[in-house]
């Protein structure tokens, strides 16, 4: 893809064909195809065990895949080069030893990358620049960065220092400290209170449009994903169904998505 066709209104910017995906010796994934188009916030739901951590890491690029296709900007995962630094990623458990002396500023400031790195990068994630950029307009982005997920004032705080909902907001402020155009959340308001994760969620839902992100989350609220996503992706080690929240959460399609056993799980956003 050209970039004049990046800043089109309305494009996919992931497709997947036919996607397989192994754990050890376990089928995970099985010829899942879709496409995320521009602009959007999609779901994947499913009961535990279903793949849905394994298909969004095969989307990274962290894990291989067995068979199938995946294009993101329509390059293949291993060829994104420079368009690997438009992709931001939270994952479900942010593991890290919580003695480490790094501080929130310093974490944030690993998003940031002014002069992008060139080919040969074979991951989606994120990765630390190397080439130096200039330590004012860096900090300049960190502050801007905390600032707008009211978190400035943790920027001198230890990271092991902080909860669970003050630690969403820096890896969200790692997402926004430079700009990008696809936002992945595997379980984002994990560990986090109701309360919390509403107000989270206010805050990605106010960000997302200011940014015109495009997001892709796993949920397990179905009544979050009701009220604020587009789209709906039901999983099952296979695709169910695809979406709208009306379509995708109907009764019959919850029902072959996770089977008879199924309790809805509810938040009081």
């Amino acid at each position: 893809m050209n970039h004049s066709a990046i800043t089109s209104n309305k494009y996919p910017i992931l497709k997947v064909e036919d996607l397989t995906v192994y754990q050890g010796n376990y089928l995970a994934v099985r010829d899942v195809s879709f496409e995320l188009i521009s602009g959007t916030d999609t779901a994947i739901v499913g009961p535990n065990g279903a793949g849905k951590s394994t298909l969004v890491q095969a989307l990274l690029g962290i894990i291989p895949y067995a068979a199938g296709k995946i294009e993101i900007f329509d390059r293949p995962i291993g060829r994104l080069g420079r368009l690997c630094h438009q992709i931001g990623y939270m994952p479900q458990n942010f593991i890290f030893d919580r003695s480490f002396p790094i501080s929130v500023s310093e974490l944030v400031g690993l998003g940031y990358v002014e002069r992008q790195q060139g080919r040969g990068a074979q991951l989606c994630v994120p990765i630390i620049n190397s080439m130096h950029p200039r330590p004012e307009r860096k900090k300049e982005a960190i502050d801007r960065a905390l600032k707008r997920v009211n978190g400035y004032h943790l920027r001198r705080q230890a990271i092991g220092s902080l909860s669970g909902g003050e630690l969403k907001r820096v890896l969200l402020a790692y997402c926004l400290v430079m700009p990008r155009q696809l936002l992945i959340l595997d379980e984002a308001f994990a560990g986090v209170d109701a309360q919390g994760a509403a107000d989270f969620y206010n805050l990605l839902n106010e960000l997302k449009q200011q940014e015109n992100w495009t997001v892709l989350q796993i949920s397990h609220d179905l009544d979050m994903v009701n009220h604020h996503c587009d789209r709906v992706l039901c999983l099952n080690q296979s695709l169910i169904c695809t979406g709208t929240p009306e379509i995708a959460l109907s009764p019959q399609n919850l029902l072959a998505t996770y089977g008879p056993n199924f309790s809805r799980y509810h938040h009081r956003h």
